[in-house]
């Protein structure tokens, strides 16, 4: 009896020849593999298209971030407004300077008065600066002029000379003194007088309040 032959079963059963017979795998468990692998690779597909979308879309969707959020309103945007302190200044044309020499520096108020005149300012009184004043003035100079001038005429006239200090009296006229003191060398460079004109009428920048989103 050959070994391939099951007990008991004989002869008449003997399996003859080298050929064995052969287990072949359930064709459902293919089919069950087949359908995991390609449900794995359209995963890896459809993952792969989204990262695509996200990475060309991102930006645009960061920027809507902020619109979308109820609680982060954009705040409205301020409306230009008219600047009082420009319509207030007046121009050097309409201020009257009387150029007053308290040093004994002579024709200092002569010199001075020419290049204030150039710049535009109409030129009054050029003499030497009354007695309480004479010889009295350490600073570069005084300008000296009535209350109404405080927030007009007397910062305009400053912008000619840095250092200058202002003053007010009780006179009835617009007229403003020019009183050149002992530390006066010259007035302002032109063109610096002129950029601190420009600045002085710029209205004062309104601070923002932002809201963090």
């Amino acid at each position: 009896m050959s070994m391939l032959t099951p007990p008991g079963m004989g002869g008449e059963y003997r399996i003859t020849g080298d050929k064995y017979p052969r287990m072949r795998r359930n064709r459902h468990r293919r089919i069950v593999l087949a359908v995991i692998a390609s449900a794995a690779a359209l995963g890896l597909v459809g993952y792969g298209v989204v990262q695509l979308v996200d990475v060309f879309s991102g930006d645009e969707k960061r920027g809507t971030v902020a619109a979308d959020r109820p609680d982060c309103k954009p705040e409205p945007k301020p409306e230009p407004k008219s600047s009082p302190s420009l319509k207030a200044l007046p121009k050097p044309g309409q201020i009257t300077v009387n150029v007053l020499n308290a040093t004994t520096r002579t024709g200092l108020a002569k010199r001075t008065a020419d290049e204030l005149k150039k710049r535009g300012f109409k030129i009054g009184d050029v003499a030497n600066a009354p007695k309480e004043y004479d010889k009295k003035v350490d600073a570069s100079a005084v300008l000296l002029g009535p209350k109404s001038a405080l927030e007009s005429g007397l910062p305009v006239l400053g912008t000619q000379l840095a250092g200058a200090e202002r003053r007010t009296d009780g006179r009835k006229g617009k007229e403003i003194d020019f009183i050149i003191g002992k530390a006066f060398k010259a007035l302002a460079k032109k063109e610096d007088a002129e950029k601190a004109l420009t600045k002085l009428a710029e209205p004062a920048p309104t601070p923002s309040r932002g809201r963090g989103c």
